[in-house]
């Protein structure tokens, strides 16, 4: 097996593994094409409808613009067949990239405060979740987070509005927007409440913040996963723990560069990380506002820091399995991976 893979070797070879996503949001999953059909139907909202607009309006400053945008796209998102719209289309996304599996990150306070109806939302997922599986081959679950910067009244309602609907594919719940001002504790009895009844607890920490924020979701919401977790990189103690206790980290490079957290990959501390023995994964967070791909993530990690394709394939491995899918499942993803191994990456390109 060669060491270090270049060009059209590398990404032959990364788009051989079958892949998992573990951090992405539903609406900034949205294609532009799509962004621009719904602005369209609904101009009052404030998104560009012309083409070269909307790629300035996806040029972030910070991550309060950031915020502030993405928000805006969220109200264009209406009813049922936005929601299938934006499902079908996350998933043709991922079966192009040989990515067999999800867990998306979608925030039903948001859709029900912008007037849907939480029978539209319900129904937009589970009709976008079959053709996924019927159309494209990929499956997905579902992550039902709390908008953070909107207070523990959408911590209440999100974790009342998982548990009664309680739709097929949901097993995880999380919590996304700022960190900064947005104390994790605060949310830590809806967090006792989802996981009592059986979801996974994947909160964002350490995207904008500290390792201060990423220890008070390990012990105030008792994450089993941490959405970015990057701001653990300065903690070497945290380090430690995350290694030691196997809690995964949802890294998304491009996203902590778009949105001003670090300048370049080779800024980025994901090398920290692993040289901690962090369990590192690889993810999109909001694929076209970023311009990121999940093939494009593990081609720009492994060139930057010039990774084997053992070491490549390490991320595709933990990302099967600190996935919620069932043990049968991953171990199947596995022997695949563990098979593209096997093969001469030169004969894949």
């Amino acid at each position: 097996m060669p060491g270090f893979l270049t060009g059209e070797a590398l990404r032959a070879f990364v788009h051989a593994l079958p892949k998992v996503e573990l951090h992405v949001h539903l609406v900034g999953s949205a294609s532009l094409p799509t962004v621009l059909e719904l602005a369209r139907r609904r101009p009052s909202a404030g998104v560009p409808t012309d083409p070269a607009a909307l790629a300035e309006f996806f040029t972030f400053r910070d991550f309060p613009h950031f915020l502030r945008n993405y928000l805006a796209v969220t109200s264009l998102v209406r009813d049922a067949r936005d929601i299938h719209t934006l499902v079908t289309g996350l998933a043709a996304d991922l079966a192009a990239q040989n990515a067999r599996y999800a867990e998306v990150t979608v925030t039903p306070y948001n859709h029900l405060l912008d007037g849907m109806t939480g029978d539209d939302l319900l129904t937009g997922l589970a009709t976008g979740r079959a053709a996924a599986r019927a159309d494209h081959g990929v499956e997905l679950a579902w992550c039902f987070d709390i908008p953070g910067e909107k207070g523990v009244v959408a911590g209440r309602e999100t974790v009342v509005f998982a548990l009664r609907e309680r739709p097929d594919g949901l097993v995880s719940f999380g919590l996304g927007g700022p960190e900064v001002g947005v104390g994790r504790a605060q949310f830590a009895p809806f967090f006792t409440t989802a996981r009592e009844a059986g979801l996974h607890s994947v909160p964002h920490a350490g995207e904008t913040t500290g390792s201060a924020t990423v220890w008070s979701a390990v012990h105030d919401l008792g994450a089993e996963r941490i959405g970015h977790g990057v701001g653990a990189h300065t903690d070497p103690a945290l380090l430690e723990y995350l290694a030691v206790q196997r809690i995964p980290l949802e890294v998304c490079p491009t996203s902590n560069i778009r949105t001003g957290q670090f300048p370049s990959v080779a800024a980025h501390p994901v090398r920290r990380l692993l040289d901690h023995g962090v369990v590192v994964t690889l993810n999109t967070d909001d694929p076209p506002m970023f311009g990121a791909t999940l093939d494009g993530e593990y081609v720009a990690v492994a060139e930057t820091l010039g990774l084997n394709a053992t070491e490549i394939a390490l991320f595709a491995k933990n990302a099967v399995e600190a996935s919620f899918l069932p043990s049968a499942d991953k171990a199947a993803l596995v022997t695949e991976i563990e098979e593209i191994l096997l093969q001469d990456p030169e004969l894949l390109a």
